[in-house]
């Protein structure tokens, strides 16, 4: 039972860290071009 005491704030913590880190990656714009890249790759570079 003493193991739930230290995993749960632990478990709770690394989950607002991940989340904190989804957040600045969406404000900063991560996500918000997901079709280019791929199309990119198939492109020749003349």
């Amino acid at each position: 039972m003493n193991i739930v005491v230290v995993l749960l704030p632990v478990a709770v913590i690394l989950a607002l860290v991940f989340l904190i880190f989804f957040l600045l990656a969406a404000r900063d714009g991560q996500f918000e071009d997901l079709d280019d890249p791929p199309r990119r790759i198939l492109k020749d570079d003349d």
